[in-house]
């Protein structure tokens, strides 16, 4: 597993744990931020896997 693929995940669990709470709150903003870090997250998992493929892919 790459590191990006770990940040990713981070930020994804932080962005669903702000968008819940955004959401149950009623604060918009913050359910905004969580929605944010969510995308953010995938994308950086998105690329670590990239990488990761990329790497396996020299190795052959």
């Amino acid at each position: 597993m790459h590191k990006d693929e770990m940040k990713g995940a981070g930020k994804d669990l932080k962005g669903s744990v702000k968008e819940t709470a955004g959401r149950a709150t009623g604060d918009e903003r913050l359910e905004a931020e969580g929605t944010a870090d969510r995308v953010e997250g995938k994308v950086q998992k998105g690329v670590g896997n990239l990488k990761e493929a990329a790497r396996d892919a020299l190795k052959h």
